[in-house]
């Protein structure tokens, strides 16, 4: 990020609030989930006598929050950050630097491949463009909240800090690789580019974040120097997918509770769904997220230690 902004002379932004209102969403379900890690142990501890609630809240509290601890999950969140920080203003670099122009190649493969349909169409048909539509906008809107709530909730959940480092640690691959894909295939999406095949669709509050994605890919564009702006839109790959996808396999692979599993296998189809259905990508923009969630996965576990981790399940 540096490295571009200084070769290109682009300023670097925090205009969506990455060091504002997202991580004031991340500490609050850290707080959360370490009362819920910390309450109910001090709660049975002291047989939920108020006089001696406190007391055990404190003594739990130094028992499971060592210093340790509590220095790993702080450098998980700020490596985090800096990479997602990274990611965002690379992301709103891009048609200041290379033309998004592949938009109708991957148009026509599309089309050819399913005899000149759209799948967008055919989605659109079979699923509905009434109720479907507002729930698939709440399933992809839904991830604004589930990153920081995922990497909250993995920090604290488990004393053993492998699996939460883990999952920071795949974040931080996807947003990686994919500004890699952003840039090797410049593409903005198919909502962007023909907007005819989404005329039918209600109002949701996708369609009202499209519009605003819009406004502030112009506005940068008319001046790449402003700094209360930035760009939004990149087509392949699906981040969305790639990282809703690395959530189920490590899920799987940890062994979590089964509803979890079956909840987020559930989101991973509604993603899914709502990328194709809104015009948010290609089909193909998909296949390559799920590779990207799938290595990243795999980097990531040989970073952080989770090979053996595996071997010897989680220590709760």
């Amino acid at each position: 990020m540096v490295v571009v902004s200084a070769g290109y002379d682009l300023p670097v932004r925090d205009a969506d609030g990455i060091l504002g209102g997202r991580i004031a969403l991340l500490l609050l379900t850290i707080a959360v989930f370490f009362a819920i890690d910390v309450v109910p142990r001090a709660g049975r501890r002291c047989e939920w006598e108020r006089g001696r609630l406190r007391g055990a809240i404190a003594a739990v509290t130094r028992e499971r929050w060592t210093g340790r601890r509590v220095g790993i999950v702080l450098l998980a969140i700020v490596a985090f950050y800096m990479t997602y920080f990274a990611y965002r203003n690379l992301k709103s670099f891009i048609p200041l630097i290379t033309p998004q122009d592949l938009d109708g190649s991957l148009l026509r493969l599309e089309r050819d491949s399913l005899g000149g349909t759209d799948p967008a169409e055919i989605v659109q048909s079979v699923l509905g463009t009434g109720v479907s539509a507002h729930v698939l906008s709440s399933a992809y809107l839904l991830f604004l909240a589930f990153v920081p709530i995922s990497l909250g909730a993995s920090l604290i959940a488990s004393i053993n800090p492998l699996p939460g480092l883990w999952w920071t640690l795949a974040l931080g691959v996807n947003w990686t690789l994919g500004i890699a894909s952003y840039y090797l295939v410049p593409s903005m999406g198919p909502a962007f580019v023909a907007p005819e095949l989404f005329a039918g669709l209600p109002e949701t509050g996708v369609s009202r974040l499209q519009d605003a994605l819009l406004v502030e890919r112009a506005e940068v564009l008319a001046n790449p120097t402003a700094t209360n702006a930035v760009q939004s839109i990149a087509g392949f790959a699906s981040l969305h997918a790639s990282i809703v996808f690395s959530a189920v396999v490590i899920a799987h692979l940890l062994h979590l509770a089964r509803w979890l599993r079956i909840v987020l296998w559930t989101y991973l189809v509604l993603t899914l769904l709502a990328t194709v259905y809104f015009g948010w990508h290609y089909v193909l923009d998909d296949v390559a997220g799920f590779a990207i969630g799938g290595l990243a996965v795999w980097i990531s576990a040989l970073l952080t230690g989770n090979r053996a981790a595996l071997r010897r399940r989680r220590t709760t």
